[in-house]
């Protein structure tokens, strides 16, 4: 039986390399996006990999996206809740509106896809949802009040849907990512980066590969008891 797999944010970076370890691994899978339509084409060219836009932070946005969805690829057995974005800004700076935006996007598009996949999951008695925090939701950040409390948030609604979907045969955890080799990491000042770097104990970023690698055990049959957990990958940077 194929799999079929959703990855949001899933033509770039991190995302990027989810979709492309899950399609190694047989699933047949989704990629949303929801800007670079250039971007989106080349990936979807390069690897046969359907892309879909959308926005994560529309609810019923999503509500639709996974119809078509599953009208051209088939039944979701597979969520991966990757979709992201910074806005970043001290608490005295942050306009609202970022507030807003990040809370929308990180946290709820979370619970705007899991509700759109949920139904169809608990029908056919399978499931794997894999939700992207970051190792910033676990210990915070200078000046990412709203990233932060985003992931953070991911963590605790990990938890609370892993419970709900356990006997069904729908598992649910997170991946926490420390700082990997992507653009959003490039855009950090080299200065504050080569701090950043220090303070990793093996002493380099993550590959968007290695952080891959963990998402798709997380979303295979073998991994049936393992719910509400969070992985850590972060090369030591975040422990306990």
């Amino acid at each position: 039986m194929t799999r079929v797999a959703v990855v949001t944010g899933g033509t770039r970076g991190i995302g990027q390399a989810i979709s492309c370890k899950l399609q190694q691994m047989g699933m047949a899978v989704a990629a949303t996006y929801n800007g670079n339509d250039a971007n989106a084409d080349e990936f979807a060219e390069r690897t046969g990999i359907k892309v879909f836009r959308w926005d994560v932070a529309d609810h019923e946005a999503c509500l639709e996206g996974v119809r078509k969805v599953e009208e051209q690829v088939g039944p979701v057995d597979v969520l991966v809740n990757n979709a992201g974005i910074t806005q970043d800004g001290t608490l005295l700076k942050l306009a609202y509106e970022q507030w807003r935006r990040v809370i929308e996007t990180n946290l709820g598009g979370c619970f705007n896809m899991a509700k759109a996949v949920f139904e169809g999951m608990k029908q056919r008695s399978f499931g794997r949802i894999v939700n992207i925090g970051s190792v910033n939701g676990q210990a915070g950040q200078y000046g990412q009040s709203n990233y932060a409390a985003a992931k953070s948030g991911i963590h605790g609604l990990t938890k609370a849907l892993a419970q709900e979907g356990a006997r069904f045969g729908i598992t649910v955890n997170a991946v926490a990512p420390g700082y990997c080799d992507t653009d959003m990491v490039a855009a950090v000042p080299s200065d504050v980066l080569a701090k950043i770097v220090s303070r990793i104990p093996v002493g380099r970023l993550g590959r968007a590969e290695e952080i891959a690698d963990g998402v798709s055990f997380l979303c295979t049959e073998r991994a049936g008891f393992i719910t509400g957990s969070t992985l850590s990958i972060n090369g030591g940077q975040h422990m306990y």
